[in-house]
């Protein structure tokens, strides 16, 4: 195979294994029931990806994604409860506060706005934490605060490349039902994995 050849054969494979995974997250979503099923397949999806990053592209997809799916059932669901129940607090509170013709209750929705764009960068990097430290969960979502807060560039470049990505699918529709949750998972697993390399190099050095 000549070079421009195999570099198309590397390109098209990866573009499979990003379908395939994210076909996969929609199939172990809907196992799940969607309400039970779509915390325990994204945190799949991060793990697989973090294999990847790690140079073990050729693991056998199916297989792993059902293995690490059943064993990180109960755990990432308690995690996902978690996120919506926060969610759901600051979401009812800016609704409430919006809704709400006095002026100055209006104002004080500024703060809960600040918190659901800090609470969203957390969820960014709680993932990807979940995945890479093999702590437990309430340490993950510190791990995973405490990067954030110190890690100013990965966080901008998160918001940066993620919020494009939506702008992209937004255009093209047909991109987020190919490759959706695969392409959000690997941008926020790609640079959170640098976050923490860089943190675990400098506590090395240090």
């Amino acid at each position: 195979m000549n070079p421009a050849g195999g570099v198309l054969y590397r390109i098209l494979e990866w573009i499979t294994r990003f379908a395939y995974l994210h076909i996969l997250w929609f199939l172990f979503t809907c196992l799940g029931g969607i309400i039970l099923g779509i915390f325990p397949a994204t945190i799949t999806s991060f793990a697989i990806i973090r294999k990847w990053l790690q140079g073990n592209s050729d693991l056998p997809l199916f297989q792993t994604f059902w293995a690490f799916y059943k064993k990180e059932f109960l755990k990432s669901n308690l995690l996902g409860l978690f996120i919506v129940v926060v969610s759901g607090i600051i979401i009812f509170n800016l609704i409430f506060l919006q809704l709400n013709i006095s002026e100055m209750l209006q104002l004080s929705s500024i703060p809960f706005l600040v918190g659901l764009v800090v609470f969203l960068l957390f969820v960014f990097y709680i993932f990807p934490a979940y995945v890479h430290f093999d702590v437990s969960l309430w340490q993950n979502m510190k791990n995973a605060f405490l990067i954030m807060l110190i890690s100013p560039f990965h966080s901008l470049m998160m918001i940066i490349c993620l919020g494009s990505l939506y702008f992209v699918y937004d255009a093209v529709p047909a991109l987020a039902f190919i490759f959706g949750s695969s392409t959000y998972a690997f941008i926020s697993m790609w640079l959170a994995n640098d976050a923490f390399q860089r943190i675990a190099k400098k506590q090395k050095n240090s």
